[in-house]
């Protein structure tokens, strides 16, 4: 869909919350999002994508960020449309909504250098690491109600027969020998979740990636839950580092990470051994998620290929993946 009719959508999605002016495409990929000055004030208008996530989840996807905002944890406010919805459903049956405005830049992106020195790199994933262990905190305080879903990413969803985001092993942009990799990490993964007694799980962010961390003065905000689930608690720590794999400082900004996160919710020296497994599973699952997304030789969807290969290869061997 041209960015052209994709505003015509915004446009009449922002009138269910009292109509804005000109609103700004600010990305259109997984979901359309907009700025929009609406008249209660500034906020980010999201159009769904048709057929990735159902209405129920949206609806408990919103849900629970309106009561982790409620309780305090750094996260945008969902906003209700002027009937008092927290979802409008357009003319074309796609999905809206809307989230308060929240200032600040992202941390970092994909794929280049990470921003600042070690002191500033450290500082930052420590207080990422303790804003993780606080929403996993007040989710553990929640009760959700009876008609809450949200995918699963728990084994099945990182390693069924049917990942939620594909089957990371059948890459045809992967040679034989990096399928060969991919297939024995799937499995030794499965073997390690497997033996995992004391695992920590409930519902998860599933994207901490630097373009959901928004800092603003040393503030950290996490946006974007759309691929929120239930999961194991790790794999938000896992994903928080898999972008991070080649940087300079990688033991330092792990280590704060981890510091941060364990600061308030304390982890076993098995959890803390078990952190390469869960960026691996990431590094494994974002296989998967280029597949539908990416020519097979798009030099993006070779790299996800590359780094999984070479995660898999240091952690299956007993090498120190973090340093």
């Amino acid at each position: 869909m041209s960015d052209a009719e994709v505003l015509a959508q915004a446009v009449e999605a922002a009138g269910f919350w009292g109509g804005a002016v000109a609103p700004r495409l600010i990305k259109n990929r997984e979901n359309a999002v907009f700025e929009v000055a609406l008249p209660t004030g500034r906020a980010a208008l999201r159009l769904h994508r048709v057929g990735y996530q159902t209405e129920a989840a949206i609806r408990s996807e919103l849900w629970w960020q309106s009561e982790l905002a409620g309780r305090g944890v750094a996260v945008p406010l969902p906003l209700p449309t002027r009937a008092g919805d927290t979802v409008a459903r357009l003319a074309g049956g796609r999905l809206a909504s809307v989230i308060g405005w929240v200032d600040g830049a992202a941390i970092g992106e994909a794929r280049v250098p990470l921003r600042g020195d070690r002191d500033w790199q450290s500082r930052t994933y420590h207080a990422l690491g303790r804003l993780l262990a606080g929403m996993h905190d007040e989710t553990d305080r929640l009760t959700l109600p009876p008609d809450f879903a949200r995918p699963g990413w728990g084994a099945e969803g990182l390693l069924g027969d049917a990942p939620f985001w594909g089957r990371f092993w059948d890459h045809p942009g992967a040679s034989g020998e990096e399928r060969d990799v991919l297939v024995a990490a799937r499995r030794w993964c499965r073997g390690r979740l497997d033996q995992y007694r004391g695992a920590d799980r409930g519902l998860i962010h599933a994207d901490v990636l630097r373009e959901n961390v928004l800092e603003l003065d040393g503030t950290l905000t996490l946006i974007d839950f759309d691929d929120s689930g239930f999961g194991y608690r790790l794999y938000d720590l896992g994903t928080a580092l898999s972008q991070s794999l080649m940087e300079p400082h990688l033991v330092a900004i792990a280590a704060a990470l981890i510091d941060g996160y364990a600061s308030l919710r304390p982890l076993t020296a098995e959890a803390r051994a078990m952190v390469p497994v869960f960026i691996l599973l990431r590094t494994l699952a974002s296989v998967g998620w280029t597949m539908p997304r990416m020519a097979f030789d798009d030099p993006s969807a070779r790299a996800h290929i590359e780094r999984a290969v070479r995660a898999a290869r240091i952690v299956m061997g007993g090498g120190q993946l973090l340093g």
